[in-house]
Parts: C-alpha cells; sequence; structure tokens
C-alpha cells in the first residue's frame, strides 16, 4: 500500500486560507490534509464532512498515540 503525497501552497502567509495536501494511496485518492493557521483538518475521498483538531489537541494526539522515529 503505497502512498503519494502532492500540495499546492498559496503565494501568502498562512492564515485562514488552507494549505492542502492530496493524499494518494495505490494510484487512488485517500483524502485530503488541510493545514491552516488554527487546525489541521483530514477530508476523506468520498466523504462531505472533514475531522480536525485544533493544534494543541493535535499535539496531544500525536503524543499519546503517534510512533516514535
Amino acid at each position: 500500500m503505497a502512498h503519494t503525497v502532492t500540495f499546492s501552497v498559496p503565494e501568502r502567509s498562512l492564515g485562514r486560507e488552507d494549505i492542502e495536501f492530496v493524499v494518494m494511496r495505490d494510484g487512488v485518492r485517500f483524502g485530503t490534509l488541510l493545514v491552516s493557521k488554527g487546525a489541521v483538518e483530514w477530508r476523506p475521498t468520498n466523504n462531505v464532512y472533514r475531522r480536525r483538531l485544533r493544534w494543541d489537541r493535535f499535539d496531544q494526539v500525536m503524543r499519546a498515540s503517534g510512533r516514535r522515529v
């Protein structure tokens, strides 16, 4: 299961506009990671709703569940 990630960066300071990371799995769109000044969001493919974590909560989740590298 190979993943490919591409992104586009707006030509301005990061604010309310998101940077979008398109994540592909085996050549098929898996989802989109949206990074903004206030939060990180995951939008799965074929799903209307996003999952949002504020940066402080993202830090907690990664410390608790992320694999140390």
